[in-house]
């Protein structure tokens, strides 16, 4: 264990002067190597110095004088506290811990002005997705994480692909979403005969009522494609041009579908025969990936054991609607109206760009990284989430929090990869740690 000394002391001030919590700068320096007692310790007598006084009188001439967050970090990593031995310390784990500081530190310093009008916007967009939560929650025990990346999909107008080992409630949650919503929703499930006119509509014909359209079960708010890797690409691309341009054609005739148009996507991990890999093209057409597990506790399992589809029928669960199609349509809206900094930006872009660069680890797993789409998304999907915490602009976590979820399917892997079981996830996470804000 190290001793902290003077210089080490002087970096404490330089840290609270800038405005860091204690917790976090205990947290660097745990990691440095010093002892909890000595941190503890050193941060009351930086605390009760004259000197200590003078940094926080925060007129403009003392401001200039403060360090810079990049000359902070220099004297983390670089200047004042060393690093111990790599046997002992985790560099990219410094890194995270450097980058959450760095995302607490522009959420305070920059707070962008907004009307008192779109303030109250979101936060009636934030009471509402709690009342929707609520509401699902009576039927769907645990997924928090899952019911939460739905609802941001949602907001973006977006789609998801869920991954998950049969009966984990999968078309429990699209129908209980789709009630707390107040919209309509459908389901299809993908076999391998199913024929794209099964999805989309046919045109037939009666000597009675001449040529008629009988339109197929994709028009709906919210549809549920369950297990679709078990049909072939033909059949799975019948929902390309819906899911991108939230239209059909059947025949020659092209019809909108309702909005809001939602596609909650299954496929079964478990089997490897009768089952067909979805095309990239469609994959990409999915705002999100989820990967949904198992019961988070055996709390949550028993309870299940008491609310569930087999001793229950769906209405005793009681869902009422908390919003409707036009109410989701005007959440949307606000979405696009949530802030982003210049430097949010440059930061999703830098994410992007290093999953095709592949100079770090595990690059030499990737075939093809993200493309536009996969920038799109994430600005998008930051937005949507930055309003579900109640906020009026983004801040790094939430491109962080989303960023497994917008990538996972486009970042494609080779062979090697999945010879060495690495996933994409890994990769993501290896980014995330080495990319600053």
């Amino acid at each position: 264990m190290k001793r902290i000394g003077d210089e080490t002391k002087k970096w404490i001030l330089d840290a609270l002067s800038r405005g860091y919590r204690d917790s976090e700068i205990k947290e660097l320096l745990l990691d440095n190597g010093y002892k909890i007692l000595d941190i503890k310790k050193s941060i009351e007598e930086v605390k009760s110095s004259k000197d200590f006084g003078k940094n926080l009188n925060f007129d403009e001439s003392v401001k200039s004088d403060m360090p810079s967050f990049e000359e902070l970090k220099e004297t983390i990593g670089e200047k004042k506290i060393k690093p111990l031995p790599v046997t002992k310390i985790s560099p990219e784990r410094d890194k995270r811990e450097i980058n959450k500081i760095a995302s607490r530190v522009l959420h305070r310093e920059k707070k962008p002005e907004v009307d008192s009008e779109f303030s109250q916007e979101v936060k009636e967009v934030s009471r509402l997705l709690e009342l929707v939560r609520h509401e699902i929650s009576k039927s769907l025990i645990g997924q928090k994480e899952t019911v939460n990346a739905v609802l941001c999909a949602i907001l973006c107008n977006g789609h998801v692909l869920l991954e998950g080992v049969p009966g984990i409630a999968k078309t429990l949650l699209v129908k209980s979403m789709s009630d707390a919503l107040g919209s309509e929703s459908k389901r299809i499930q993908f076999t391998v005969d199913l024929l794209p006119s099964d999805i989309t509509g046919i045109t037939t014909y009666t000597p009675e009522r001449g040529f008629e359209t009988i339109k197929g079960p994709i028009f709906a708010n919210f549809l549920l494609a369950d297990e679709i890797n078990r049909s072939p690409p033909k059949t799975q691309s019948a929902l390309i041009e819906s899911m991108q341009e939230k239209q059909v054609t059947i025949a020659k005739e092209t019809y909108k579908l309702p909005q809001p148009f939602f596609v909650m996507a299954t496929e079964n991990p478990l089997e490897s025969s009768g089952v067909y890999d979805l095309p990239e093209a469609q994959v990409d057409r999915f705002l999100f990936k989820l990967i949904v597990g198992y019961p988070e506790s055996p709390e949550d399992e028993k309870k299940i054991m008491d609310t569930n589809m087999t001793t229950k029928k769906f209405e005793d669960f009681g869902i009422q609607p908390v919003l409707n199609p036009n109410k989701i349509i005007r959440m949307q809206g606000v979405v696009k109206k949530v802030y982003m900094d210049d430097k949010i930006k440059d930061y999703i872009v830098k994410i992007v760009h290093k999953t095709r660069k592949k100079d770090f680890n595990y690059g030499e797993f990737v075939d093809w990284g993200g493309s536009p789409r996969a920038t799109i998304a994430l600005f998008i999907a930051s937005k949507a989430w930055a309003l579900m915490q109640g906020r009026t602009y983004v801040i790094p976590e939430d491109v962080r929090k989303i960023s497994h979820y917008v990538l996972r399917h486009r970042i494609i892997l080779n062979y090697k990869a999945h010879a060495e079981g690495i996933t994409s996830d890994k990769v993501i996470d290896e980014i995330l740690s080495i990319i600053s804000i």
